[in-house]
């Protein structure tokens, strides 16, 4: 039987539990990605609060995305000290952390260019970007990287048929709009072997003509074969509220749960949980093997130390995503 707090593998790492903070928008860097005082400190609180690994908010492999305000990035190796502080702090709390690598917007030969609009070299110039902002992740530390394919965000597009509408190899069936994804992690997978690769991903677009639940098992098992170790599902429409405890928890685990029956890697998944009762459930009914959490931990970043010392009541959480209004996305209650 799997329980919450038993002390697992995920690919090459080791964690103390099977809780994962999902990556989440903080908005506490400056225009250039540096790192403002609060995301260590808040980085930390969680870290100490005992979850058993630590995605961090999605980190820009780009220097001109400006996608969201406030995003860190990885897109210079000046901003690898900083990095190397936060995952310095992380791992003496015995904590592995993962550097969420992300792109917004791409700007090539105007801004926010579309999948269809891009030439071979623009799609060359991405999976640049990610490769080498994965070798700053281990010149700065951390024990892996999550490529940010979810949430509508530039991979999200390039692989949902909604945007991408290419006749090349890039385009058409799923294996053709996985591609730059499956070349992103060959490559870095062959220049950075030390390094978790996981992804996340939409088990649905829920818009007319995106990427659907079939769509997405195709790009995991195409992602499998071709180094990834873990996947993250998720979906469009993320943080909903009112999730209530025992009542509408884990809500993308319909889309989650066959996935992780047609693979063979570790499957993570996100989205409305709030009680380990119900968490436990899922574990041992399914083949999911990992449970990420995101407004639970912002409400109480200790949440895993309280579960593993016997108060096993529900997140304090109430989902009614005030969070997201706040400077640095601070929980209200807590002011």
């Amino acid at each position: 039987m799997k329980t919450l707090f038993d002390c697992v593998n995920l690919g090459k790492l080791r964690l103390k539990n099977r809780l994962i903070r999902s990556a989440t928008w903080e908005a506490l860097a400056d225009e250039s990605g540096h790192m403002k005082e609060e995301l260590f400190e808040t980085y930390e609180r969680l870290a100490a609060g005992g979850v058993g690994a630590i995605i961090t908010g999605f980190t820009s492999v780009s220097g001109d995305d400006h996608y969201f305000g406030g995003m860190a990035r990885l897109s210079d190796d000046e901003l690898i000290a900083e990095h190397r502080r936060l995952t310095d702090t992380l791992h003496k709390h015995g904590c592995p952390v993962i550097a969420q690598l992300a792109l917004g917007e791409y700007n090539g030969a105007h801004r926010n260019m579309t999948p269809d609009s891009m030439s071979a070299a623009d799609i060359a110039a991405v999976k640049d970007r990610f490769v080498s902002a994965a070798g700053r992740a281990v010149q700065a530390g951390y024990d892996g990287v999550q490529i940010h394919a979810a949430h509508g965000f530039f991979l999200s597009r390039f692989i949902s048929p909604a945007f991408n509408h290419r006749n090349d190899e890039y385009g058409g069936s799923a294996e053709n709009r996985a591609r730059l994804i499956v070349e992103i992690l060959r490559g870095i997978a062959a220049d950075f072997p030390s390094l978790h690769l996981t992804m996340k991903i939409n088990g649905s677009d829920f818009i007319y003509g995106g990427l659907t639940p079939d769509d997405c098992a195709a790009v995991c098992r195409l992602c499998e074969a071709n180094g990834l170790e873990s996947v993250e599902i998720s979906g469009n429409g993320t943080s909903v509220p009112g999730i209530r405890p025992g009542v509408n928890e884990a809500y993308f685990r319909e889309f989650a749960a066959p996935i992780a029956g047609q693979l063979s890697i570790p499957v993570i998944l996100v989205g409305g949980h709030r009680s380990p009762d119900c968490m436990e459930r899922v574990l041992n009914e399914t083949g999911i093997e990992f449970l990420s959490l995101s407004r639970p931990l912002v409400r109480e970043p200790d949440l895993p130390r309280r579960w593993k010392s016997g108060d096993r009541s529900p997140s304090r959480c109430v989902s009614c995503n005030a969070c997201y209004s706040t400077p640095g996305h601070r929980c209200v209650f807590l002011r």
